[in-house]
């Protein structure tokens, strides 16, 4: 695909992330920023000014009659599903910010419209390509911990003033909800939480969920807009060993198990210190992977590597920890996990 003719994007929010996107598709060597839409004046200007994509102050104009291929959806997630369908609706490739949508019933009906009509739908699950994340899952797949008895994410940080529309748990937590079921190879069967609202005007910001996988796996999700310094890390305990990986400095390092050599802090309490390896990882920008997939999948029709079907569990889980918490009671998804 060197050397066909680059595809016409289209881009639809520039906020931080759309800001982002916008960079990345205006660098990228097979891509061409063809048209971009905005609510905001301002943006729109120095955005169009920046690129010399055609402007839009109606997304949904935009998606109907720009000369695009493809669209990639960076607005407030309240706003995915119209702005999606109607990407759908003209058989344009669409990537769609996470989370897909707020609520399972919304994504699926993306999800639906998409494979109705053959139309490729990515989500912007943007972790699975971070160098980090995809050493990870190579390694546990050569086998080094033959179990997995638990993951632990932790995604905080101080409150944006940019989400209104949506609490912690739609807008952060489908990101690990995506990444825990990834790891354990499976979606979870059980989920329960606490959320607290301590700054958000109408929304939650902090999550603590409990989720339990069919195999056994437990994970934990401490996600909240309250920390004042940006923390985003993955812990994968099994029976060789644990893996905890960064995922901003793009760190792995995998720590042995030794129960055979106990040591003493201070004279007097024991621990034991298996050996830590710190695992050569390839950095890359995980972003501009993630548009290198949507290239492909736009210009074959193939499959996402991270599909609305993926996009659409992610919500479900962050829909079911809400549930847990409100009514106090764990969610039985049971009759719902498929394979991750």
């Amino acid at each position: 695909m060197s050397g066909a003719p680059r595809l016409r994007v289209g881009l639809v929010g520039l906020g931080s992330m759309g800001r982002n996107h916008l960079r990345v598709i205006s660098n990228h060597p097979q891509t061409k920023l063809a048209a971009v839409a905005d609510l905001d004046p301002a943006a729109l200007e120095a955005a169009t000014a920046q690129s010399g994509a055609a402007g839009f102050a109606d997304p949904l104009a935009m998606i109907r009659e720009a000369d695009v291929e493809a669209v990639v959806i960076a607005a407030p997630t309240t706003a995915h599903v119209p702005l999606a369908l109607a990407a759908i609706e003209r058989g344009l490739p669409v990537l769609v910010e996470k989370p897909l949508a707020a609520t399972h019933a919304e994504a699926l009906e993306i999800v639906d419209a998409g494979q109705a009509n053959g139309v490729p739908v990515q989500v912007g699950h943007v972790e699975r390509y971070n160098p980090a994340v995809l050493k990870l899952g190579e390694l546990l797949r050569a086998g080094w911990l033959t179990s997995i008895y638990a993951i632990v994410s932790r995604r905080a940080g101080p409150f944006p003033a940019r989400i209104r529309d949506v609490g912690v748990t739609v807008d952060l937590a489908t990101h690990d909800a995506d990444m825990l079921s990834w790891v354990a190879g499976e979606r979870p069967v059980r989920a329960y939480a606490e959320l607290a609202q301590r700054k958000h005007a109408t929304h939650e910001d902090l999550l603590f969920g409990l989720l339990h996988f069919p195999s056994g796996a437990t994970g934990m999700l401490d996600v909240n807009w309250l920390t004042p310094a940006k923390r985003r890390q993955l812990v994968v305990i099994g029976e060789e060993g644990m893996f905890e990986l960064d995922y901003l400095t793009q760190k792995l390092t995998f720590t042995k198990s030794d129960l055979a050599h106990q040591q003493l802090i201070a004279g007097y309490a024991p621990t034991f210190t298996g050996d830590v390896l710190e695992v050569e990882v390839a950095t890359h920008e995980p972003l501009k992977a993630q548009l290198d997939a949507f290239v492909q999948a736009a210009r074959t029709g193939e499959r996402p590597y991270v599909d609305g079907e993926d996009g659409a569990w992610a919500v479900r889980i962050a829909n079911a920890l809400l549930e847990a918490a409100s009514t106090v009671r764990p969610v039985d998804l049971a009759g719902e996990a498929s394979p991750a």
